[in-house]
């Protein structure tokens, strides 16, 4: 019985750090939010990065809270969807960076004077979208839902939950990334690898929640998500950079140069993004979902025995 009683102290704990976890994101958002000091630009990057943290965890919060977690989910997704116009504009800011900064342009095929034009461009189209995106209206919108979940976070049994339902949401989020790995990254799609990207974000923010049970190796899945993240990420960020170079687009006049530039560049980062998925998700899902519980288990024995012993 004793056994037992420490082993539920220890499911305890974890409830209790999930319940910490949540609090922390929605203070991060809600600094983002308001802090003075921040830009306009600064604040949109803060407050996406803390909202995709929290989109994260409540998919892991399905299962103990139930459909409140879902709807919730799908609110803050559509909130940030409202700031889309300024995050593509920035993207192919780093995009264009990205491509200043890779062997393909060591010998440039533009003056300095022309990438300060499409840099010029570029970031003015960025302010233009927040300006328009990240309205008064806007931030109020973002700080009551993050007041509703303030309120749905001292409501909901946080506490009280149990490391297996987490591991379930942990697992399925594995499955889904899993499934949209490409059989060809060379002729992958632009939209598949942007739906993949975002599971793979998923399962980053996941990880960084799970991360204390197993700091050492949990330290090293999240490392390995991030680059699998960071390619995803650049590829995108080159596809959309190619899609202001279209016809009638701010940067058309650029296009027959940029083009393979884009092309060449791209092609690296899926090169790199194929041997970092085959590494993360080399476990089917079954036997991901018995390598956490297994650990799991190892960590609950030996807080058991290291109480016992005292």
């Amino acid at each position: 019985m004793a056994g037992r009683a420490i082993l539920e102290s220890t499911e305890n704990r974890f409830g209790a750090a999930l319940s910490a976890a949540a609090n922390a994101i929605i203070a991060d958002a809600r600094q983002a939010l308001s802090d003075p000091k921040r830009s306009d630009a600064e604040s949109v990057h803060d407050v996406r990065k803390a909202i995709k943290r929290w989109r994260a965890l409540l998919r892991l919060l399905t299962r103990p809270v139930g459909e409140e977690a879902e709807r919730m989910r799908i609110e803050a997704r559509d909130l940030m969807r409202e700031l889309t116009g300024a995050r593509d504009a920035q993207s192919a800011l780093d995009a264009l960076e990205d491509l200043r900064k890779t062997a393909a342009l060591a010998v440039p095929p533009f003056s300095d004077r022309t990438l300060k034009n499409i840099q010029t461009r570029l970031t003015a189209i960025r302010d233009a979208a927040e300006k328009a995106g990240f309205t008064q209206g806007t931030r109020d919108r973002l700080s009551r839902y993050l007041d509703d979940a303030e309120t749905a976070l001292a409501r909901w049994p946080l506490q009280a939950a149990k490391f297996d339902a987490v591991a379930d949401g942990l697992t399925v989020t594995y499955r889904r990334a899993r499934r949209l790995i490409p059989d060809d990254w060379t002729t992958a799609d632009p939209d598949h690898l942007h739906d993949l990207r975002r599971r793979v974000v998923e399962h980053r923010h996941q990880l960084d929640l799970m991360m204390p049970l197993w700091p050492r190796l949990g330290q090293v899945w999240a490392d390995e998500a991030q680059r699998l993240r960071g390619r995803l990420g650049a590829c995108q960020d080159l596809v959309i950079l190619g899609n202001f170079t279209g016809p009638h687009r701010p940067l058309a006049p650029w296009r027959s140069r940029l083009g393979p530039l884009i092309a060449a560049r791209r092609a690296q980062h899926l090169t790199a993004a194929e041997r970092l998925a085959g590494r993360l998700f080399a476990e089917r899902p079954k036997a991901f979902r018995r390598r956490i519980a297994a650990l799991w288990k190892a960590r609950s024995r030996k807080k058991a025995k290291s109480q016992t012993d005292m």
